[in-house]
């Protein structure tokens, strides 16, 4: 089973976007906040991270490359409500998998935590065939 770190300081948006990912059938571990998140991510094994852009104390955007020093083909998906161009330039410029806007379509979100899965597991295949 696939495990995905989320992490949105929005409990309601927490809770929506956990239940539509498990309902997917991917093992969810949340974090309130960017701080949180790196201390899931020290303590389990995750595939894949959402974060959301504006969260107090350490930003999605200065919580992706600490991830990715820890876990480094981990594909992370920035979001955010106040998204523009050049915030999304940024992001994908710091490593991020995926730029969205809040609130996401559902389907949209579906399909992009499924390609930043794929991808890791491509990754990891990658990996595997260069080690033998």
């Amino acid at each position: 089973m696939h495990r995905i770190l989320l992490a949105d300081d929005d409990l309601e948006v927490r809770t929506g976007v956990a239940d539509l990912l498990g309902a997917q059938g991917l093992e969810v571990l949340l974090a309130e906040t960017g701080l949180e998140a790196l201390e899931v991510a020290r303590a389990q094994e995750i595939h894949a991270a959402l974060l959301d852009w504006n969260m107090p104390a350490c930003t999605g955007l200065e919580v992706l490359p600490r991830l990715r020093d820890l876990i480094s083909d981990l594909p992370c998906i920035l979001y955010s409500g106040n998204l523009t161009v050049g915030m999304e330039g940024v992001a994908l410029r710091a490593g991020a998998f995926a730029v969205m806007r809040k609130p996401v379509q559902p389907a949209l979100l579906r399909s992009e935590v499924q390609r930043a899965l794929d991808e890791y597991e491509r990754l990891l295949r990658l990996r595997r065939t260069e080690l033998n």
